[in-house]
């Protein structure tokens, strides 16, 4: 008896450690993705001339937000003059400035001599898609920047970045006699790719739960069950709010949809009515001013 009594904590403990080892786990792999997360956003891909030149136009571009309902992305862009080309430090140009860019960026820049410089946010269209294909979508564009300044070409450094946690750039930096090239492919972030699988899985988790549920009420022929029915209604509703919170609030209609959402919402309102009826069917009729209930 002595010797059971000590093997019993020691076997709960052993059933503790796949539990302990699974949450682990389940850290590190966390950890790892929000560091490929940050190292995305951080990096910065540059375009500029194979020789350094001191006179030249420094053009610092960001991404800001991808709207791919509207099919654009907004690019923040700050420029600065070095060298012979600048005055008070790069604050503004010496003479008139404009940035010739690409159909995408949908219009050039121009900037007036002597007069301060500020970023400025401008608009790109995008290719690609349907946003239907969410979280699947992607999306791509082309952008070309020159710089011209006193009716002369010159040299153009830039660098591309990206701010939006939502979205994952994959950038192809080169220069092309003085015009920086960035060939730009947009998808969704692993973060949100990763949030949205964990949606679907949960819809159908809940989904096989409620299933289950009904099938012991209408099995054991239950009658109305009014905490079970309501846990199912709620459900129902919750769904659809859950559904709600995607991150880049995707259309109806989606993959999201097909693959989990409307699926999910039609077995459940399916299982309620069949609840609802068998166990109206168990109570039987109501009884008679002369029965006994």
């Amino acid at each position: 008896m002595t010797g059971t009594r000590r093997d019993r904590p020691r076997s709960g403990l052993l059933a503790v450690v796949p539990v302990v080892l699974a949450l682990l786990v389940a850290g590190a792999c966390g950890l790892w993705l929000q560091y490929g997360e940050r190292q995305g956003l951080g990096a910065r891909h540059t375009a500029a001339p194979a020789e350094p030149v001191r006179d030249r136009v420094d053009i610092d571009a960001a991404v800001q937000r991808v709207d791919a309902t509207a099919r654009e992305l907004v690019l923040r862009i700050q420029v600065t003059p070095r060298g012979a080309l600048a005055e008070a430090g790069g604050l503004s140009p010496v003479e008139d400035l404009t940035l010739q860019t690409s159909p995408a960026v949908r219009g050039d820049l121009s900037f007036r001599a002597h007069s301060r410089l500020s970023s400025i946010d401008v608009p790109v269209a995008l290719t690609g898609g349907p946003i239907t294909d969410y979280p699947f979508d992607s999306y791509a564009t082309e952008l070309e920047f020159s710089a011209v300044q006193g009716g002369r070409s010159v040299p153009v450094r830039m660098t591309l970045s990206n701010r939006d946690a939502l979205f994952a750039l994959g950038v192809d930096a080169s220069e092309d006699s003085g015009t920086a090239v960035f060939s730009v492919d947009a998808v969704r972030s692993t973060s949100s790719l990763v949030f949205v699988l964990f949606m679907m899985a949960a819809m159908w988790a809940l989904t096989g739960a409620v299933l289950m549920g009904g099938w012991y009420l209408v099995r054991r022929r239950k009658g109305l069950t009014w905490p079970a029915l309501g846990w199912m209604a709620a459900t129902l509703f919750a769904l659809a709010a859950f559904r709600n919170t995607a991150p880049g609030a995707p259309p109806i209609g989606s993959l999201l949809d097909y693959l989990a959402f409307f699926w999910a919402e039609t077995l459940i309102a399916f299982c309620v009515i069949v609840v609802v009826v068998s166990a109206v069917r168990a109570e039987g009729p109501p009884p008679g001013p002369d029965e006994t209930p």
